[in-house]
């Protein structure tokens, strides 16, 4: 009998399945960010973002994201980056699907989003936090802590990750995360998310009220109030486009 264990996402899976899943990982099409951000973003969580290091792989599963929307949307969004057109610092969202935004806060950290639409027409989403799948300790060194340090210490939160990827403005801005030849890339191993929390956007100003946070409700790892108030939904088609009317 196979030995049964918490697996991706919390999930009790067999050691079998979760050999086979992993192994047979694959890097996303570009069609799949070719598309509006409130779509890409639920069919983001439980992916993997894997950077290669010199220290090793670092691999960690999507568990919370929030979408951003582009100029061309109407009303526009005020909270995104774009909403008042391509500047030095935004590009990448203006172009090709599927590149790394990567932008500092206070000076000091950093958050990375992932480009969406078609070429021209800016849209991102924003990683909020990640489940920790390989590299554990890389990730706890990072961040400064105890290797047996909670995995949401380690990525639960858009900064937290990048701190614990070690990811940067300078060294991943721009990169093709589906070229197999890039150092950070977006990966699917198989597993299946059918049903998410939506929830207003958190730690904005502007259009907070929006419906454009995801995540798996219950996962330890998710970012801001433990107790998340929102909607549950079926990934469906058009069930996100209801909740904006």
């Amino acid at each position: 009998m196979l030995k049964q264990h918490r697996g991706p996402l919390g999930y009790t899976v067999t050691e079998a399945k979760v050999t086979r899943t992993r192994a047979a990982s694959t890097l996303l099409k570009r069609a799949f960010f070719e598309d509006a951000p409130e779509k890409v973003a639920p069919r983001l969580l439980g992916r993997l973002l894997v950077a290669r290091t010199s220290a090793g792989l670092m691999t960690g599963r999507i568990v919370e994201v929030e979408a951003y929307l582009g100029p061309h949307r109407k009303p526009a969004d005020p909270a995104a980056h774009s909403h008042r057109g391509p500047t030095p610092r935004n590009q990448v969202i203006f172009g090709p699907a599927g590149h790394a935004y990567v932008y500092s806060i206070y000076g000091r950290y950093f958050c990375m989003n992932i480009s969406c639409e078609k070429e021209g027409r800016a849209g991102c989403v924003l990683l909020r936090a990640l489940e920790p799948v390989a590299g554990l300790e890389q990730m706890a060194r990072r961040r400064g802590l105890r290797p047996d340090s909670s995995p949401r210490e380690l990525t639960g939160g858009p900064s937290r990750l990048c701190q614990a990827m070690g990811l940067n403005r300078d060294a991943h801005n721009g990169l093709d995360l589906l070229d197999p030849k890039s150092p950070l890339q977006v990966r699917d191993d198989g597993v299946r998310v059918t049903r998410v929390l939506v929830t207003r956007r958190i730690g904005i100003r502007h259009a907070a009220e929006l419906p454009l946070r995801f995540a798996l409700a219950g996962n330890g790892c998710v970012s801001g109030p433990r107790k998340m108030e929102g909607t549950h939904i079926f990934l469906r088609k058009g069930a996100v486009g209801r909740l904006l009317r």
